[in-house]
């Protein structure tokens, strides 16, 4: 059976459909992880009411929360509630005797830590009533041919109860991520038996929940001026979707302490690696200098794309440097300062050209490009250096005391 042969549910959210592969599959268990916080009730409780709403009955379990509290925040979102039955119970076997008689279209549990059977030795939370209450879920929904969606607690420690331990039994796993002091979140697939795993979903979360962001490259830039001095934008990749988003460096001197790195949105390994080339390749003096970079947003970004954006934003502070007007950067750097190509260039570009950029700073191409965009400057190198002088403004230069110009060094 092909993908598309799945007959499949709208859940309202366009953002949510596109992360999974076009609609909620009958039938299938869908987990949806993230840290406490985050917004996972939030998200389902949305869902929920945007599914009553096309006159299909929803069933909501709550192991944590209780039927008061659940009613604050539908009253917060401005959720009435009809078509949703909502159930405070986290004794798994009273919640399949519930989801036999009422025979829902749509049933969530929130969330599969806080369930337990009495049959199973461990308490709510361990590995084995985890994993036991999941797999008869997970029969529930093929017996009944009702869509599941669970949501799974993931801590910054890495609990051994959390999502990781699921995700082999799950037909769909989707992380729900996001900055705790940032307002924007990311719905991601890890895992998806009915479509690709390429796709993402970007949301706004407002006092009345959670919004689609349907142009996130202008939101994210809408802060963004231009020809600032440790300020990149970078044509990155979120899924399939082309993100352009602004990558901010600091660097100030530090000359009694070991100097500090601090990466917000980006690898720190992969900080560490970019300053080390800057420092051999491209002759920079990093070693005494605190370096802070920072991914505009609260977005993490991870791909090597990102690379000369952030060797570039580096070099701009620490050289007083402004990126040349309308400059977009992408290209992976090596150890040895080569500057290598990235894929699906030609929707990178185009996004760029898109919001107004006038230029792209570039790996150079071992042949003539199979796109030709008149509208923006490909400025091409082939090494981490040779991209600094194309991309960074020089005052060549400057005025001395007595009024004269002067070489600068």
């Amino acid at each position: 059976m092909e993908r598309g042969d799945f007959p499949r549910f709208q859940l309202g959210f366009t953002e949510v459909n596109r992360v999974l592969g076009g609609g909620l599959v009958p039938g299938s268990l869908v987990l949806v992880g993230g840290e406490p916080g985050i917004g996972k009730s939030t998200l389902l409780l949305q869902i929920s009411a945007m599914m009553a709403d096309n006159n299909k009955t929803v069933a909501y379990i709550s192991g944590e929360e209780s039927v008061s509290q659940v009613k604050l925040r539908s009253e917060r979102l401005g959720i009435g509630g009809k078509g949703i039955y909502f159930l405070s119970e986290p004794d798994l076997a009273a919640v399949l005797e519930c989801l036999e008689e009422l025979s829902p279209r749509l049933a969530i549990i929130d969330s599969i830590q806080t369930m337990y059977l009495e049959d199973v030795a461990g308490m709510p939370g361990s590995i084995s009533q985890v994993r036991e209450c999941t797999w008869r879920l997970e029969r529930w929904a093929k017996q009944n041919n009702v869509p599941l969606l669970i949501t799974g607690h993931v801590t910054k420690e890495g609990a051994i109860a959390g999502p990781g331990t699921l995700e082999h039994i799950v037909d769909v796993v989707l992380y729900f991520e996001g900055e705790p002091f940032s307002s924007y979140r990311v719905l991601r697939s890890a895992k998806n038996r009915f479509g690709s795993t390429n796709e993402v979903g970007i949301f706004e979360m407002s006092d009345r929940g959670l919004i689609e962001v349907d142009n996130p490259s202008q939101v994210f830039l809408s802060a963004y001026k231009d020809e600032i001095m440790g300020s990149v934008v970078v044509p990155t990749l979120e899924g399939n979707r082309p993100l352009l988003v602004e990558i901010q460096a600091l660097t100030t001197p530090n000359s009694f302490t070991p100097p500090r790195r601090i990466a917000n949105g980006v690898d720190f390994n992969r900080l560490l690696l970019i300053i080390a080339v800057l420092t051999k390749r491209a002759g920079l003096k990093l070693f005494n200098q605190d370096i802070i970079v920072n991914v505009t947003g609260g977005l993490k970004v991870n791909e090597p794309a990102i690379d000369l954006g952030i060797a570039l934003a580096i070099a701009s502070s620490f050289r007083d440097a402004k990126p040349i007007s309308g400059l977009v950067a992408l290209g992976e750097v090596g150890l040895n300062g080569e500057l290598r190509g990235v894929s699906q260039i030609e929707r990178r570009i185009a996004e760029a050209i898109r919001l107004g950029f006038k230029s792209c700073l570039m790996p150079r191409l071992k042949s003539k490009p199979p796109f030709d965009f008149a509208d923006i400057q490909l400025l091409q190198a082939g090494s981490v250096a040779e991209a600094l002088r194309l991309g960074l403004i020089r005052e060549d230069k400057k005025k001395s005391a007595n009024g004269e110009n002067t070489e600068q060094e």
